[in-house]
């Protein structure tokens, strides 16, 4: 799921793979919509697609099972399919990209957390194994696309054995399926979640990566898409809200915000977009009231501290860069431009093995291969001076 934040006079991105609606119920969610500033576009994916493989593949899948059965190592439905997913060893693998549906994940492999759920999700219905969604209460993971900033939830899913006449079932015989097994190993908080919910969660991710991409029609209707599913789903509100303004609606989206407020009052990315508003129409006694929260939340941006490093870093004020640098990396350890940052520090004050071993870490954690190239480059130069 991907939410989205304003940030100063730039649009910001507040996405993830999980949220949990509200337990309060909105009313008529389509008197909400505004088709009249919005070109009318047949959407791409349609609900059907979300959980559903080609024929073919599934042709496949179901041999493959069942060619299995007829072996000495023949086992339950559910727990080859984790076997042939093989999520600890790189069956498919975890890519934080683009939001696909189950066939386009199958191709290729790799998807982000919630294209490899609705892939299993898939797998699961063609071999008539039951799954269970559940959402990881995770710390937030940050991340940024050029003007957007962006953080990502979690979820997973667990399959379940079938019961048969003959069979006696116990809760371990359940499988969980991460594809983030360093985080499973936590002892985070789990809760579940229904198909609809992760339903309209995928729109909400579509919408936002098709905001991104300037496409504001296609976002538009993936948003509505999402509210139409669950017309609670506070992530979704924010994104439509998000749109809104960007189109100049700021009237809809104050709506948008109150909306999602009276679902849920402390909905810290909520109240953030709705704070901006307030400051760009002078409402200054409105948006101090809910300055002193947002501030805090503010400091648990890595980016926050990153940002600051730059600054300083152009500046030439080295050890405070590095003093920032450092603590954006305590606030997200798996972000590579942060190491690229401190490289660049320890590189200038003459510390040429700490700029070496902190540019192959952001080298190691990077996966656009844009940068990786970038990297690369830089690492060979310092080699050779």
């Amino acid at each position: 799921m991907r939410q989205l934040l304003w940030l100063a006079w730039m649009m910001g991105l507040l996405h993830g793979c999980a949220s949990t609606p509200s337990t309060r119920s909105v009313d008529n969610i389509e008197q909400y919509f505004l088709d009249n500033h919005f070109k009318s576009i047949i959407l791409p994916v349609v609900p059907a697609q979300l959980f559903a493989l080609s024929p073919q593949t599934t042709q496949v899948l179901q041999q493959a099972y069942q060619s299995s059965q007829a072996s000495r190592t023949a086992t339950m439905a559910h727990r080859w399919l984790a076997n042939y997913i093989s999520a600890s060893q790189g069956g498919f693998s975890y890519q934080d990209n683009i939001t696909r549906i189950p066939q386009q994940t199958f191709e290729d492999r790799a998807g982000n957390c919630m294209s490899l759920v609705l892939l299993t999700t898939a797998m699961a219905d063609a071999l008539g194994v039951a799954v269970e969604f559940q959402q990881i209460a995770v710390p937030p993971v940050w991340d940024k696309q050029g003007q957007f900033y962006l953080i990502n939830g979690h979820i997973n899913l667990r399959l379940l054995p079938q019961a048969t006449k003959d069979s006696v079932l116990v809760a371990s015989q359940e499988i969980q399926i991460d594809f983030l097994p360093e985080r499973t190993m936590r002892s985070y908080a789990k809760s579940r979640i229904d198909k609809t919910t992760v339903m309209a969660m995928f729109y909400n991710n579509v919408a936002a990566e098709s905001l991104v991409a300037g496409d504001y029609d296609l976002a538009y209707q993936y948003s509505k898409q999402s509210l139409r599913l669950r017309a609670d789903f506070i992530p979704a509100l924010n994104t439509l809200a998000i749109l809104y303004r960007y189109k100049g609606l700021d009237d809809a989206a104050e709506t948008l915000y109150k909306l999602a407020l009276t679902l849920d009052d402390d909905d810290m990315n909520v109240l953030y977009n709705y704070a901006l508003l307030l400051e760009s129409q002078q409402r200054l006694v409105e948006w101090a009231q809910l300055h002193k929260t947002l501030e805090l939340a503010r400091i648990s941006n890595p980016y926050y501290y990153y940002n600051m490093g730059q600054q300083a870093y152009m500046d030439h004020e080295y050890q405070r860069a590095l003093t920032w640098y450092k603590r954006a990396v305590e606030k997200a350890d798996y972000r590579h431009e942060f190491y690229f940052g401190l490289s660049r520090v320890y590189w200038v004050t003459g510390d040429t093995r700490n700029a070496r071993k902190h540019l192959e870490k952001a080298l190691s954690l990077s996966t656009d291969a844009a940068n990786q190239r970038r990297y690369q480059a830089k690492l060979q130069a310092m080699q050779s001076h």
